[in-house]
Formats: structure tokens, C-alpha cells, sequence
């Protein structure tokens, strides 16, 4: 037996001792759901998945696995898309699956202390349940986990309005490499104590450390919610359109999707169950707008939001929308948004790309990308949509009838037009292990290297999460 073996019969044996077998899955009690996220990547079973109840069973997972030099790689609900929660054969894959619960909600000062495997929804519906709102939101919602959001620090359908998953965390409990658990569950919104550590944790993909436990800051629940598809025959309709979204609607704009007319086409014509808002005989457009306003009083902001249409429909600023009179209405719109989700069945095993840009340069990278991947892929299918108003796009690639589908070409189109145009290789779904190669085209040599003294500083023996991001 070498002694890397060794060290993994001890490490098992010691944390059976310590957490028992309800905790410590090996050989054939192995789940398969642990062996990937949902990245495509080839799946990989793990020395052991590891599922602690509370913060301290993972402090000592952390602590042993440092003692015996035995890497760890935090899971959530293995919904992302980088390869970030994947673990390697001689590795333990820590499960939060049983850190899971709400502890308190506070009122007065409009938080909610949660554990890390908490699902989003879960979070959401308690939140609505006492009275208030959490709006952060993604198509994963039943099955990711909020510590896994604030891990790859997730974005969803109302960034425009409430930012970033860190700008609704006020405090936090973190679990170092070496078993240290660093808590700082502070429920204040001004708090200039010295380093505001949480940022440390919130966006490093679980290599910097292992959040535990937040504290959420809730908002007030919308009392009305205004939903509408916009029709648009150029770009520059686009951003008038959202300029005078900003300046009438103000802090009642929550969403701004912008979909492309190859998106549009496959989700209004072969997604199931998603129609047509404008019917299937409307003249096609250069792009389509969803729209969601949320409000604190119907009385007002319905007739405010559509009086506000109604003026860009009659000064010819839109030639065309549609306006949700119904909450049967508002999910239909959103089902042509979300008819994404369809893309794996229909185009299976299809390249994804989550980029951001700046919002005037959209229209002309989508172009210019679509074209550069038609002379580089002969072939290849490509769909554009995403958050634009807050610059996000998402692109869909795919190469029909082939075995393999064509990865590295596509991804140097995408990627070397996104540095090019400035952007970044990663708005919301984290870099991973598969956007790894492609961090220099987003940061500096400098931020890179910063990068990797921060994680030498705090993981010297790179056990934690190792090979992800830097």
C-alpha cells in the first residue's frame, strides 16, 4: 500500500469514527449523482463523498484532510456548468446536502440566517412566507444550492435591479483548509470593522474556503408585478428602449432580456409548450424584449407601465408588444425566455457560453460571432439571448451530426472576439475547471497573480477545491 492510500484508509477510517456512516459514503454506497455536475464533463467517482451535518463535522473534515494531505471539493446541488464541483478519484467530494435549513428570520433588521445547502427556492418561499422577498433567481432555483450561488457568486433574472448574489449577503461563516471556521454572521448593513472578509469567500468557487452559513439580506415583498415582450427592428431600438426603461420605470425595473431572432425562432417553433406572444403569422424582428417592472402598488404601477408602452408604441419607438393581463400571462412570456432549458434534449450535448460585454457592443459581437463560427464550424447552429440589461449574454452552440462536437474551435471564436470587445469569459456561472484556460483573456497577469497568492495565503497545501479557477 503507498502511502498516499495510507493516508486515504486512515482519513476514511477517522472520519467514520468521528461523523459515522449516515456521513461517510464509500465504495458501493457511492451516490452517482456526485460524481459530476452539470458541466458535460466525464463524470468522475470520488475517494469518498463526505456529508456533514453542521459546521463543525466540516471543520473537521477540513482538519484531517489537511493533517493527511487529502484534497477536498466542495459540492452544492451540482447544477453548475464549469466543472467547479467535480471531483477527482483521489479526492473527497464534501456534500452539503444535510447543511440544510433556515435558522432565523429577523424582521426588524430584514435578514435571514440560512445553512449553505439550502436549496434557492427553499430560501425564496420562506422568505415570501415571512412577509418579504428574496430576489435572487435562476432556472436551477429547486435544486441549487445558496452557498453554491454565492460560491460562483450567481447572477439570474434580476441583476438589473438588486445586483449580484454577494450584494444580498450581509454575513457569513466560512470553514478554512485547515479546519479554522472563520464566523462573521453580521446583520448590519454598515459595518467598516476593519477587512470585510466575506467578499474572500463569495465568487472563489470553494477554494479559498467552504461557506457554511449566511446572512441574507431580505427585501420587501412586490405587491404588483408588470410583465411584457417587446418587439424591437434594430439594436439601437434596443437601447432606447432600455434607456427609457431606466429613466420611467426607475427602481421598479427588475428584468431586461433580450433575445435574438435565432433564439426566438427555436424557442417560439420547437420548444414544447411555449407560444408565440405576438402569434405565429408577425412579421419576424431584429430582436425581442422581455420586460418585468415590480412594484409596491397596483393601483398605480400597472397603469404606469402601460401607459409607458403605450407612449413608445405610439411614437413609433416599438413596433410591436404584448402586455401580461395575467399571471397565466407573465409565465407564458417567461417560458419563451426560459425555453433554454430545452436546448439539451433538442441539441444534445451543445457548448454553452455565459460572457459579458458592454451593452452597445452586443448586437455587433453577436453578428460578427455568428458569422466567425459559420466559417469556422461549416454548419454550426448558434442562438443568442441573456440579461442584457445588465451585460450578460448567453450564447448556444452546436454542430449537428457529429460524434464529437467541435469544443476547442468554437470556444477560441467566442473567447478571443469577448477579449477583443473587453468583456469577460465568465458573467455569472464561475470559471471551474473548464473556463480555467481562458481566465488570461478576462484579468491581467497581475489579478491573476494576486489570484494566487490570495489562495496560496489561505490553502498553502492546495487541498481545497484544487485546479479550479487559478
Amino acid at each position: 500500500m503507498t502511502m498516499t492510500a495510507t493516508a486515504q484508509s486512515t482519513v476514511l477510517q477517522e472520519l467514520l469514527e468521528k461523523l459515522g456512516p449516515t456521513a461517510v459514503l464509500t465504495g458501493n454506497n457511492l451516490p452517482v449523482r456526485n460524481h459530476n455536475d452539470y458541466s458535460g464533463m466525464l463524470p468522475s467517482r470520488p475517494l469518498a463523498v463526505v456529508r456533514p451535518s453542521d459546521t463543525q463535522g466540516i471543520s473537521t473534515v477540513m482538519r484531517l484532510c489537511n493533517l493527511h494531505g487529502i484534497a477536498v471539493v466542495p459540492q452544492g446541488g451540482l447544477t453548475g456548468l464549469c466543472g467547479g464541483a467535480r471531483a477527482g478519484e483521489d479526492q473527497i467530494a464534501l456534500s452539503m446536502e444535510r447543511m440544510v435549513g433556515i435558522e432565523e428570520i429577523d424582521p426588524a433588521s430584514a435578514t435571514m440566517t440560512v445553512r449553505a445547502g439550502t436549496p434557492l427556492e427553499t430560501v425564496q418561499q420562506a422568505a415570501a412566507d415571512a412577509g418579504f422577498f428574496c430576489p435572487l433567481d435562476l432556472g436551477a432555483r429547486g435544486s441549487c444550492a445558496i452557498g453554491g450561488n454565492l460560491s460562483t457568486n450567481a447572477g439570474g433574472n434580476r441583476v438589473i435591479r438588486y445586483g449580484m448574489a454577494r450584494e444580498m449577503v450581509l454575513g457569513l461563516e466560512a470553514v478554512l483548509a485547515d479546519g479554522t471556521v472563520v464566523t462573521s454572521m453580521n446583520k448590519m448593513i454598515k459595518n467598516n470593522a476593519g477587512f470585510d472578509l466575506k467578499h474572500l469567500f463569495i465568487g472563489s468557487e470553494g477554494t479559498l474556503g467552504i461557506i457554511t452559513r449566511i446572512v441574507l439580506k431580505m427585501f420587501p415583498k412586490p405587491a404588483s408585478t408588470m410583465t411584457a415582450i417587446c418587439a424591437a427592428d434594430d439594436f439601437e431600438t434596443v437601447l432606447r428602449l432600455l434607456s427609457s426603461a431606466r429613466s420611467e420605470l426607475g427602481p421598479l425595473l427588475s428584468a431586461f432580456e433580450v433575445m435574438w431572432p435565432d433564439y426566438w425562432t427555436f424557442a417560439t417553433t420547437q420548444a414544447p409548450g411555449v407560444r408565440n406572444p405576438f402569434g405565429h403569422d408577425a412579421p419576424p424582428r431584429a430582436a425581442y424584449v422581455l420586460i418585468e417592472a415590480l412594484g409596491t402598488d397596483p393601483t398605480l404601477d400597472a397603469p404606469r407601465f402601460e401607459a409607458w408602452l403605450g407612449r413608445l408604441l405610439e411614437n413609433g419607438v416599438i413596433p410591436d408588444a404584448a402586455v401580461a393581463q395575467s399571471v397565466a400571462d407573465a409565465g407564458a412570456f417567461w417560458g419563451v425566455r426560459d425555453a433554454c432549458g430545452e436546448l439539451h434534449t433538442l441539441w444534445p450535448r451543445h457548448m454553452a457560453f455565459d460572457i459579458g460585454l458592454p451593452v452597445a457592443a452586443m448586437d455587433e459581437y453577436a453578428r460578427r460571432c455568428k458569422e466567425k463560427l459559420a466559417e469556422r464550424v461549416p454548419g454550426c447552429l448558434s442562438v443568442f439571448y441573456g440579461h442584457i440589461g445588465d451585460g450578460n449574454m448567453h450564447i448556444v452552440a452546436f454542430l449537428p451530426g457529429v460524434a464529437t462536437q467541435p469544443k476547442d474551435d468554437v470556444e477560441e471564436v467566442v473567447y478571443e472576439l469577448v477579449r477583443a470587445y473587453h468583456g469577460t469569459v465568465s458573467a455569472e456561472h464561475g470559471i471551474g475547471t473548464l473556463k480555467q484556460r481562458w481566465l488570461g483573456h478576462a484579468r491581467t497577469p497581475e489579478e491573476i497573480a494576486l489570484m494566487r497568492t490570495l489562495k496560496g495565503a489561505l490553502d498553502p497545501k492546495n487541498l481545497l477545491n484544487p485546479g479550479k479557477v487559478v
